[in-house]
Parts: C-alpha cells; structure tokens; sequence
C-alpha cells in the first residue's frame, strides 16, 4: 500500500499543528463559533446531534495494522462523552418514542462508512487536537472529509487482487489524491464532490452513483484507459451518471477531471443547496455540459501546463503497490494443500459456510481475500470497538501482511491471505466475533448511524437494523433466502445508500414522528445486482413497528413465487413489484386492525 513520502509526512503533521492553534484560539474565544466552523470541517470535525463527530480519512479504503491499532486507541480514550452529555442524549432518546425505548448509546467505537471512511461520535471537542496529533503520527488524518470539496477517493476493496481485474485502480486513485487534496482551485465547489474508481470488469464500486464514476479498461489496441461517467448521486433525486468518454488514455485522466471539476465549479448552481449538485447540471444541461466539458479539456492541454501522467511519475506510485514479500516468495499450494481445506470444509459445515460467504477468489489461486464481518446482534452495522480494531490489526498482521481494506459494505478486508492459513483464520475471527458467515446475505445490513447520532436525520436507522439482525440470524434461513442488499438511510441524504438496495428503507419525519419508506428492486451496478439503478417506493410509509412486518411479508412473497435458485433481485424484475405491495399493505391492515382492538 502507499506509504508517505516525508513531504506527505510534513504536510500532515503542519495541519495538525495548524488545527490546533484554530482550535485553541476559538477555547479562548478569539475565534467565533462561526468563524471556527469552516475551519474545522475542512479537517473532518462535524458537530451532530449531541457531540462532535470525527471523520477519518481512508485513501480508497487501505489501511495498515498501526493504523488501526491508533484507531482503537481513539475510540478507547478519546471516543468517551461526559455522564452528563451522555445521560441527556438518552434520555432525549427515549422521548422520541416511549413505547419503544431507544437502546443505549454507544460510544468507544469507531464506524466503517459506505465511503471507505472511519468515523468517531463523542469525542470532545476540546480532545479534537491531540486526536489529529495522533492520527498524523501514523499518516492519517481528516482533510477533505467534508465540505464542498473532493472527498475521500474509493476504490475495489479486492483492488489489486481481483481476478477479473483488467488494472490495479490503486495507483491512479492515489495520484488523484494528491492531485485533488487542498487543490486550490476545488477547495469550494458548488457541493461537495465524490469520485469512484475500479479497475474490474465488475462493478463493486457503485460508480454509476458517483459524481464522477471511472472504469480502466482496454481498447482494441491494448492501450489503457478511462470510461468516464459523470452526475450521477442518490439524495432527494437519484441519477445514475451519464457516460462522458467511453475511452480516454489513462495517462490523460488529470486533465479530463480538470476540466469536468472546473466546468463544475463554473456552473453548478450555489442559490441552492438541494440543486448544486452535479448532477443536477448534467440532467439540465445534457450534452451542452459533455460539450463544454470538453472544449475546456482542450484548453487544458492546449494551455502548456497540461498535467499528463509521465512514466517516472506512474512508475514512482505503482512502486508503492508491489505485492507483500511474503506472496513472492511462498511456494504455490499443491494438490494436498487443496484436498486439506477440502476436508476441513466438509467437516465443518460452517466453516465451508465462511469459505462460501466470506473469503473470495484472489489473482494468485494460492491466496484468498478474507471478509471480516462487523455484522450481529447487539452491534450497529459497521461499529467497530476499540478491542475489535485492535484484533483487527492483529489479523492483518499474522494473516496479510499487516493490510486490510474497508469495505463499501462496511466490513474490512484482508487481501493477502495464503490458503493453508484459512482454518486457522477462521478459528481466530471466530473467537473474535467477526467470522459470521453472513457476506452478501439479507444480515449483511448497509446502514447510516441515523438519527441516534446524525443532526441531519429525520428517523432512526440503528434501531430497526438491530431488529432486523436479531429476527433473522438463523443461517439456513438466511442461506435459503440467498443474496439480498438490504439498506437503511435515516433521511433523503441517503448515506445508507438505500436507494441501490434491493430492498431499501428511508426514515421520514410524519409530525414530528419516525416512519420510513420501502423501495424494491435497487441496484449498485454489480454482476448480482445488474445494471445500476434505483428502487421504487412501496405503497406508503410504515411506523416503526410495522418495518420488520412489512419486511418479512416480502421476504414471504419472494419465496412463494422464487423459481429454483432464483436470486431475491431476480424474482422481483421477473414478477414485478405488485404482489410485494400487496404484502406490504396487508401488514399496514393487520397492524391497523390490532391498534383498533
């Protein structure tokens, strides 16, 4: 993985100690709050609903052991709000429905986002310094995280190990970084800027759901280079990018994102907040803005100071990527090796269910990709304790190389694991907790922290995905369903990326009140899932109390009408959303009927 040069190094450590004069001087109250405020989201720091929150930066989602062993420092010192702060949160939870008490709120954990980030939800403001002193010292930090710039660059958490992998996107994803980060002429655009970037013939990426969407591939002459799609996001209008080049020379995608930003950052609407997006420009624009965009990419070249990706400088980053040691110089895995795990798989039925759900195929036939799952009862979706990150590290350091990868799906990944090491793998995840063959099924739960921490939120996400995991943990029911994406967002924003779940939830507000929303037959883009595009809503809301309901009539429905081996997102395009409605509104009856009696 990429390691700092000592410039990267200096550039870090000097933001941090910036910070913390900014920070400082707004303690003493020689920096207003408001002034303060764009200072310190330019460094990852928000404040939610009951306390600051801290989003950490994970380059297209590559971490290291020591990385993760700080990040389990962060949440087990720092990650810790006042009694009283925390008493009042609760409490105010609670109120919101006293039925149905909200669980407790955690804290000490950190959270995997569907961005390949990490963040932090109590860490007090006045800690936020020695935090960014911390991360600097492992070459982390949380510039461009937020505000109207472009975020945090993702990638393939199987990027560079893929089987189907026509490239390693990693390099081209890193020069991006350090062309994007504190770039001047970016630091505010209209709205915030989010781009994706895979290498495979596979979409795991989600690049259709991007602002700017990009796929290597090769022509017919074998030359690499770019399709480029642009516009796409989810929010209050989702769109699926359209496609701008379907081949640029991958040494030229500098300045073909040169001039789509600046076209961007020229038009994009700033009257209004809900209209800035890209997206917007493109769907009111058209061709006009594809058109624009490239009469301003001639220019850039045309102008001399074109920044044309040299070979010293891709040779000078693709060095960072060379493959561990370890996966060099170990001898391939014979016949017996193969009959080993064979056995183990046969004797142990759910062991062969972790090899199934959990590990994937790799370049090399020797070694594996293995899936830890920070999936279960008791534990929001994502949620990592400080004991967790920490057994994390250890992981990666024994059984890959000391990398792992967070995953869109918010899991981590470790991308160097050798074949004779997956009994013993297994048995370690286990004893941890993250071993739960679960990779692709309904319990594999995308979901914003929602409402229990987001100001944003209209609904909670957390508590009905906790429902939902503790009602269907059986894993021959869970294995008889078959694959199904199951996302949870806790308003319009969309940060549980609902809108591409094949069943997706969206908590609304209804005077004052929780309900939430159920769309069907959402996509990613993946092979499984088919082309991108977005859900449909279901009939109306549903009460909280109605959601797990509402979702087992349709998981009901699907295996009723389900050919054989017929996939959840198959079975709905084949018989339509009809009969999913009518399951749905069956639930409403019943519970309606039961509140009259």
């Amino acid at each position: 993985m990429y390691a700092y040069t000592e410039f990267d190094r200096t550039a870090v450590r000097q933001r941090a100690a910036q910070y913390r004069d900014q920070l400082q001087r707004h303690l003493k109250g020689e920096l207003a709050a408001d002034d303060f405020r764009p200072l310190r989201l330019q460094n990852g720091w928000y404040v939610q609903r009951y306390a600051p929150m801290l989003r950490v930066a994970v380059p297209y989602g590559e971490i290291n052991s020591r990385q993760l062993r700080v990040l389990a420092r962060i949440a087990r010192e720092f990650d810790q709000p006042d009694a009283d702060v925390l008493q009042h949160a609760q409490i105010t939870q609670n109120a919101i429905d006293p039925i149905r008490p909200a669980p407790p709120l955690v804290h000490g954990v950190g959270h995997f986002t569907t961005r390949q980030n990490v963040q932090f939800n109590w860490i007090p403001l006045e800690r936020s310094a020695d935090v960014m002193d911390l991360l600097a010292s492992v070459d982390m930090h949380g510039i461009q995280t937020s505000g109207n710039c472009i975020r945090n660059i993702t990638s393939d958490a199987l990027a560079g190990i893929a089987p189907d992998e026509v490239a390693d996107p990693r390099p081209w994803a890193e020069i991006m970084r350090q062309w994007s980060t504190l770039h001047p002429e970016f630091a505010f655009l209209p709205r915030k800027f989010k781009i994706a970037i895979t290498g495979a013939e596979e979409d795991r990426v989600a690049t259709g759901w991007h602002d700017v969407g990009l796929r290597l591939l090769r022509n017919a002459q074998g030359e690499l280079g770019f399709r480029v799609q642009a516009g796409g996001g989810m929010g209050r209008t989702p769109v699926i990018g359209r496609v701008l080049r379907d081949f640029l020379p991958a040494r030229d995608i500098l300045n073909y994102l040169e001039a789509l930003v600046r076209t961007y950052n020229r038009w994009g609407r700033r009257d209004n907040i809900y209209k800035a997006r890209i997206k917007i420009l493109i769907k009111a624009e058209g061709e006009r803005f594809t058109h624009e965009v490239n009469e301003e990419y001639q220019r850039v070249i045309d102008h001399g100071a074109a920044h044309r990706i040299s070979d010293d400088e891709l040779n000078r980053v693709q060095a960072h990527f060379e493959l561990p040691a370890a996966f060099c110089d170990r001898a391939s895995a014979d016949a017996k090796m193969a009959r080993i795990l064979r056995a183990a798989a046969e004797d142990d039925t759910e062991f062969s269910r972790w090899l199934q759900r959990n590990v994937s195929a790799h370049r090399n036939p020797d070694w594996r990709a293995v899936t830890l799952s920070f999936k279960r009862p008791g534990q929001a979706p994502g949620d990592a304790s400080a004991d967790q990150l920490d057994a994390a590290a250890e992981l990666a350091e024994r059984y890959s190389a000391g990398e792992a990868r967070v995953t869109h799906e918010q899991n981590l990944l470790l991308p160097w694991v050798p074949c004779d090491q997956l009994p013993e793998l297994w048995r370690e995840a286990r004893r941890l907790g993250l071993a739960r063959p679960n990779i692709g099924l309904l319990s594999d739960i995308i979901a914003c922290p929602g409402g229990d921490y987001c100001a944003l939120a209209n609904a909670r996400s957390l508590p009905l995905a906790e429902s939902i995991l503790a009602r269907y943990q059986d894993l021959d029911e869970l294995d008889d369903l078959g694959p199904i994406d199951l996302h949870i967002s806790g308003c319009i924003n969309s940060c549980g990326h609902h809108h591409s779940g094949h069943i997706g939830i969206l908590g609304v507000d209804k005077d004052g009140q929780e309900w939430y929303q159920i769309t069907l037959g959402g996509s990613d883009g993946s092979r499984l899932s088919g082309e991108a595009q977005p859900g449909k809503v279901v009939g109306p809301s549903f009460a909280a109390a109605e959601v797990p309901e509402a979702i087992e009539a349709l998981l009901t429905t699907y295996v009723h009408h389900r050919l054989e081996k017929e996939h959840f997102i198959d079975a709905l395009r084949r018989i339509g959303h009809d009969p999913f409605h009518e399951a749905t509104q069956a639930v409403r009856h019943i519970t309606a009927r039961s509140t009259e009696d």
